[in-house]
């Protein structure tokens, strides 16, 4: 056989193993940030942190391995994968109000970290309403700020959607659950002042 496909046949073999190896492990990245997550809502930080870490450490390797194969390294799926480990470490980070890690920090690209954020911010409605639930409204109004803040950023980063990856998107989604949060939050705190009021008012 022509040695020039021989040639071909063995690239493309060893491409598609690269690339079964990659979707691989974007997959436990991912999967590490969703457990992590859901850590962070059940108030399992300890567990949270451990799979944070993980998520982090595998998305570094990841793209360390990846570096000599460009073309796959920027086909997206990689990028995917980081926008939820940065969701993860985020989230934890707003929760506990900790300073956030930088996208230098967690070894991303800028677009890939704002995404993180926007979701991040996002995720953070679920704290707020538990929070809400639990009488916590200090806690509930604290981790509102939060989310405020990183939309008050987010609308300041006017880049075209081909440098941020449809970043306008997400922050439009992310309005759309400060709205939502703001309305919820505003109304449960009245509820409770006239709650409060009206047993003032009972007592002799």
């Amino acid at each position: 056989m022509n040695p020039i496909w021989d040639d071909l046949r063995a690239r493309l073999d060893a491409e598609h193993e690269q690339r079964e190896a990659a979707l691989a492990g974007t997959r436990q990245i991912i999967q590490a940030s969703s457990k992590a997550i859901r850590a962070c809502h059940r108030q399992e930080t300890d567990k949270a942190h451990q799979l944070a870490e993980e998520a982090r450490r595998s998305a570094l390797q990841l793209r360390e391995a990846m570096q000599g194969t460009p073309r796959m390294l920027y086909a997206g799926y990689l990028q995917d994968a980081e926008k939820e480990m940065v969701e993860a470490v985020l989230l934890l980070a707003m929760i506990e109000g900790q300073e956030y890690p930088s996208a230098q920090d967690l070894g991303v690209e800028a677009h890939t970290y704002a995404h993180g954020i926007a979701e991040a911010a996002s995720e953070l409605r679920r704290t707020i309403l538990d929070q809400l639930r639990a009488d916590n409204y200090a806690e509930a109004q604290r981790l509102m700020s939060a989310m405020e803040l990183v939309y008050d950023e987010l609308i300041t980063l006017d880049y075209p959607d081909g440098l941020t990856g449809g970043l306008r998107r997400a922050t439009d989604a992310l309005r759309a659950v400060l709205e939502r949060t703001r309305a919820d939050l505003t109304m449960t705190i009245v509820q409770e002042r006239l709650r409060t009021a009206l047993r003032v008012d009972e007592i002799p």
